[in-house]
């Protein structure tokens, strides 16, 4: 292993360590716990860290190491999880004052795959809100970018975002609906990937929008989120959303680089009044270095990227409404004020808006997969601007709300989503006031592999997911 501390060494670092004994799983738990410990106050990443049931565990892989037993691709690894996912007898909170008390008495399937694959979970990361973003009051404490504590990390996925770019664990699991990953993911300068819709199971979620939700990890290298992906994906029983399709070995081809690959700018995602200067220069500077080693690419047009916004809020608050109304009713007044407000606005869109929203959805959908057809991915920036401030990223009533700005970001984000696409957000540079930057590779369906040879070689040549928070 390099010189990198302990906590900031990759998985493939990690494990490989863990195998051949120079660290045990218990050495690597307790250093994320000291962590924890010393740093989480200021973070607010966590709203439960399961100390002793995490030395539990790692006590357990310990003896599998030196007894020679099977390992995993994980195995010691510890792992955060949104606190959407169900673990048996540990309160499941989605971040809401709406579910408190609850302690689920069955253990999402993501969490017996972790489980298999050696990983050890740490604890329950902190959220927007039901996953719903633009959180207010967050009633665990408010996530803080580890970049700049007075910036927002982005939501929903917060706290598992800043517990990976801060070193607070190898690895965590996020949700993505309309950009969930991918944006606190730009923010916090970590890889995360949003699956193809059907790729993971969302046994034991909690959801946001059914027809939308995919759950994905977020890492600090591409590698390790491919490695990551790979242990949770695939077939679930009983999960009608999951897909039967075969889940490849994505780290096979993760090497083969971009030469002869095709990379598609969209016009809409690059060329819009919504888009930093230094996000996009950051940007156009990636697609050079994917140039220099050896793909080509082009411009094209997507012309219902400028409404996909909208459609996406049309679509998936409605399909939030339906699954709170019954909360709404009777316990409203633990919702946060923007979570409440969004969702009974989104109670009163009239049918017929609704249904002109799946349309567009709809016509995204069929205009991303024919430029998928000349292209083996497609590349744009994953956020509009750098991490703003906290204050201006949420709704808080008399603040600094800007909803301009919140759909110009979602003109990058939900595309992929409401087509059901792969994407995977990796870092690219830094702005002036030294905020990560990152790019967005959507590829076609089940296709995440060629995201991650993308990622991979692009991160193969530069240095920004090398670079971590001064903390």
């Amino acid at each position: 292993m390099t010189d990198v501390p302990l906590h900031y060494a990759t998985i493939v670092e990690q494990a490989e360590q863990v195998r051949s004994r120079a660290i045990s799983p218990v050495e690597l738990t307790r250093t994320y716990l000291g962590r924890i410990e010393h740093l989480d106050a200021r973070l607010g990443a966590f709203i439960t860290v399961l100390s002793d049931q995490a030395v539990a565990d790692a006590r357990e892989a310990e003896r599998a190491v030196t007894s020679g037993g099977p390992v995993g691709p994980l195995h010691g690894i510890p792992v955060a999880l949104k606190d959407i996912i169900h673990m048996k007898g540990v309160p499941t909170t989605a971040g809401s004052r709406v579910m408190d008390g609850f302690v689920p008495q069955e253990t999402s399937a993501l969490v017996r795959r972790l489980s298999r694959a050696g990983a050890i979970v740490i604890g329950k990361a902190n959220l927007s809100e039901f996953a719903i973003g633009g959180t207010v009051d967050h009633p665990f404490g408010t996530p803080r970018n580890p970049w700049g504590l007075d910036r927002t990390p982005g939501g929903s996925s917060s706290g598992s975002a800043v517990a990976v770019a801060a070193g607070l664990c190898s690895a965590a699991l996020g949700s993505d609906t309309g950009g969930s990953i991918r944006g606190p993911a730009s923010f916090c300068g970590t890889a995360g990937i949003r699956p193809t819709y059907g790729r993971v199971t969302r046994q034991g979620v909690v959801p946001m929008c059914w027809s939308m939700d995919t759950v994905g990890p977020m890492t600090r290298t591409v590698e390790d989120c491919a490695i990551v992906l790979e242990a949770v994906a695939g077939h679930e029983d009983g999960d009608v959303t999951s897909s039967r399709t075969p889940v490849p070995d994505y780290r096979e081809c993760i090497r083969d680089g971009v030469r002869g690959l095709r990379v598609g700018l969209p016009r809409e995602m690059f060329d819009f009044d919504g888009l930093d200067p230094e996000v996009g220069d950051a940007v156009r500077k990636a697609v050079g270095v994917l140039e220099e080693l050896g793909a080509s690419w082009d411009e094209l047009s997507l012309p219902t990227v400028p409404h996909s916004g909208a459609a996406f809020i049309a679509v998936a608050d409605t399909d939030a409404a339906a699954f709170h109304s019954t909360w709404l009713r009777s316990t409203g007044d633990d919702y946060d004020w923007n979570t409440r407000t969004r969702l009974e606005a989104a109670s009163l869109l009239p049918a017929s808006a609704y249904i002109k929203a799946q349309r567009a959805r709809s016509l995204m959908r069929r205009e991303l997969l024919e430029a998928l057809d000349r292209f083996d991915v497609l590349l744009g920036p994953a956020s509009n601007r750098p991490a703003p401030s906290i204050e201006s990223a949420t709704g808080r009533p008399g603040g600094h709300y800007q909803g301009q700005g919140d759909m110009a970001r979602r003109r990058l984000t939900s595309p992929a989503s409401l087509a059901g696409l792969p994407a995977l957000s990796v870092p690219c540079g830094f702005s002036g006031e030294g905020l990560p930057i990152g790019f967005q590779l959507i590829g076609k369906p089940f296709d995440e592999a060629t995201l991650f040879r993308v990622g991979h070689a692009y991160e193969s040549a530069t240095g920004w997911h090398a670079m971590h928070p001064e903390l």
